[in-house]
């Protein structure tokens, strides 16, 4: 009897132990999968900035004439030799892929004074552009730098001739309410925004112009069908 009853304070003392830690390792489960759930969403990186320029139809467009559209936005400009005809040519083939009314692309020149909506109009037209939204835009060299600054997409300064026409090859994707948005990546971190380029390998480590690879732009394919939804 004296055994027994020595034993019934150790096993309550074992209890004690063993179910807080129970307890808690649900917790962190719990914390974990609602973490992964909420990173299946896109993130909201900021409101889109505002734009008023003009488009090869010598229309003026701004952010608020996108409103209830998913979009993407680009800077480029038409006599590019090396990263705007890639870029041109995956957001051709996005929009193939969404195929979508409620789809937009916004591709702003840098190079507005040879980009006039009557170049930009052929240039369209060279693409292969099919959307009556998606908008090739030019304007005031200056204006242009500032909204690319906002969009915080690196535009080379136009007052320096070795940099004037350098740009990002990177793409902001825009919900149907005017936020950018992006996914998370692997780090569990937000992307902010997507690459418009090819690649030699198809992790997107190596850029590359004639590369075989376009991560990112499978991505964007998927997170725009999600907005679209």
């Amino acid at each position: 009897m004296k055994s027994r009853s020595k034993g019934k304070p150790q096993q309550s003392s074992r209890t004690k132990i063993v179910i807080p830690l129970i307890v808690l390792a649900v917790v962190f489960v719990t914390i974990g999968l609602g973490i992964g759930y909420f990173k299946k969403d896109l993130y909201t990186v900021m409101k889109v900035p505002e734009f008023n320029l003009t488009d090869q139809n010598n229309k003026k467009v701004t952010n608020h004439d996108m409103q209830g559209k998913v979009y993407l936005v680009e800077f480029f400009y038409s006599r590019c030799p090396t990263i705007c005809p890639v870029m041109n040519h995956n957001m051709r083939h996005i929009e193939d892929q969404i195929n979508n009314p409620d789809f937009g692309i916004i591709s702003i020149s840098i190079d507005p004074t040879n980009d006039t909506p009557e170049v930009l109009k052929n240039h369209a037209a060279m693409m292969g552009a099919k959307s009556p939204n998606w908008h090739f835009l030019t304007g005031d060299r200056d204006y242009i730098g500032k909204i690319a600054d906002q969009f915080n997409i690196y535009v080379g300064d136009k007052e320096d001739q070795a940099e004037s026409l350098n740009h990002s090859g990177m793409i902001a994707l825009v919900d149907k309410n005017g936020n950018i948005r992006s996914r998370y990546g692997k780090d569990g971190m937000p992307i902010l925004y997507y690459s418009g380029l090819n690649y030699k390998d198809p992790e997107g480590k190596e850029a590359e112009l004639s590369g075989k690879y376009h991560p990112d732009r499978e991505l964007l394919i998927e997170d725009i069908k999600k907005l679209l939804k």
